[in-house]
């Protein structure tokens, strides 16, 4: 059995290859690192803590099945990354249940400035109307905009690591992200003009 001294200095490659040796200390080891940035992605697609306990163990389990065929030459929670968005989508699907939802911790789409906003005595309120308008607009868009706004929004990937986890090349990634921003921004415009920095014709957040 591979024999691996864990500490926090460990390479992922380290833990995969004592995985793949038979180390369930290693695999923990890799469950540990990256639970907490799982749970985050997963809680972008559902409400519901039980139902995102679930689907990371699904995660965790497809990597630990799958981990064999993971190429070092990516990252490993761009791979990680990838089986996550695969495993929400197609448990959404087979649910038929509600659209996915987004759960924005506080967090809201970069639409461009909002110094004026901030300055004004009733920005929280603002703030809370921006934050559920944009779950509403967001859980309305097809699931490929969807997926490319949380992970560059939200999850603060780049451009190279999103197209890493969606298997696609960056110019994809580029145009399905404006067209997501384009999207996103003519729908708040229409249903909420009033949350639209500078009004209607306001800036729209390009790529970043």
């Amino acid at each position: 059995m591979y024999a691996l001294k864990q500490n926090a200095e460990t390479s992922d490659q380290q833990l995969i290859a004592a995985v793949l040796d038979g180390s369930e200390p290693a695999f923990a080891a890799l469950i540990d690192r990256y639970k907490d940035r799982l749970f985050r992605l997963l809680s972008r697609y559902c409400r519901d803590p039980a139902e995102c306990e679930d689907l990371a163990q699904e995660v965790f389990l497809k990597v630990f099945r799958k981990l064999d065929t993971f190429q070092h030459e990516s990252a490993f929670y761009t791979w990680l990354y990838r089986i996550a968005v695969n495993a929400a989508t197609d448990h959404m699907s087979r649910a038929s249940r509600k659209r996915l939802r987004l759960v924005e911790d506080d967090a809201v789409l970069d639409l461009g400035p909002r110094d004026h906003a901030a300055a004004s005595p009733d920005a929280p309120l603002l703030r809370a109307e921006l934050a559920a308008a944009t779950r509403k607009i967001v859980d309305s868009l097809p699931v490929k905009y969807r997926t490319i706004l949380i992970l560059r929004e939200y999850e603060d990937l780049s451009y190279t690591e999103i197209a890493a986890v969606l298997q696609c090349n960056l110019g994809t990634v580029e145009s399905r992200l404006f067209r997501a921003r384009q999207r996103f921004k003519q729908a708040l415009e229409r249903l909420h003009p009033e949350l639209v920095p500078n009004g209607p014709a306001g800036p729209t957040g390009g790529p970043r």
